[in-house]
């Protein structure tokens, strides 16, 4: 297997992101925020704020102190001290794109035909079929293929087919959904991902402000 550090140097983080932004639950909106973000950084700007990113694009600076708020919440950027100075981190995110590279690697070693694999597509589909009362088409069935291969197991996938038809939805964008939900939640209780310190993860907002803050300060020194 690749060693990390290698992957992390040999991959760019630009192309994973919009490679995967899906699989993470990532809005198009925040792609392009963190596309800035990311931009920003490389340009030299080691603290990133709404107001910076207001400069570069069409949104205003409430807008991109909202979307830097949620990217915080969710695990994808964080912020620390070095050296006494706030600084703006990405690293939650490639840690999490990097790992979801090397899981793609492995799966690609493995047969994709394996016996396994088929016994448990076979099974996937009879249950889908049964409990939507019709056949699937090959979109669906591609679908279904799709979450084995983001490392969903058999049993989570009949789980969220359960929840989108007790929720009164038979699609797979439903199922989908439940699916992606499901692992962010189990992510963010898994990793414990807040971007900050416990003191900072009682209010978001407020660490917005107490950045923007230290970075002015730090500005007029």
């Amino acid at each position: 297997m690749v060693s990390s550090n290698l992957t992390m140097d040999a991959v760019d983080f630009r192309y994973l992101l919009l490679e995967n932004y899906k699989r993470l639950g990532i809005s198009e909106k925040q792609v392009i925020v963190l596309l800035m973000v990311d931009h920003l950084l490389r340009s030299g700007n080691s603290f990133v704020t709404g107001d910076l990113l207001a400069l570069k694009m069409n949104y205003k600076v409430e807008e991109c102190d909202s979307s830097l708020a949620e990217l915080l919440k969710d695990g994808f950027l964080s912020y620390e001290t070095k050296e006494g100075k706030m600084r703006t981190s990405l690293e939650p995110l490639k840690k999490k794109l990097y790992a979801q590279f090397q899981n793609d690697l492995s799966r690609q070693k493995a047969s994709l035909s394996s016996p396994v694999r088929t016994e448990m597509l076979s099974r996937l589909y009879s249950y889908f079929e049964r409990r939507l009362n019709r056949t699937l088409s090959p979109l669906e069935t591609d679908t279904i293929d799709g979450w084995l291969d983001d490392a969903y197991s058999e049993g989570q996938i009949k789980d969220a087919l359960e929840n989108a038809i007790a929720a009164g939805k038979k699609t797979m964008k439903s199922v989908d959904r439940e699916l992606r939900t499901a692992r962010k939640r189990g992510d963010i209780e898994k990793e414990g991902y807040s971007g900050v310190s416990d003191y900072w993860d009682k209010d978001i907002e407020k660490t917005i402000e107490l950045a923007k803050q230290k970075w002015k300060e730090d500005e007029g020194k």
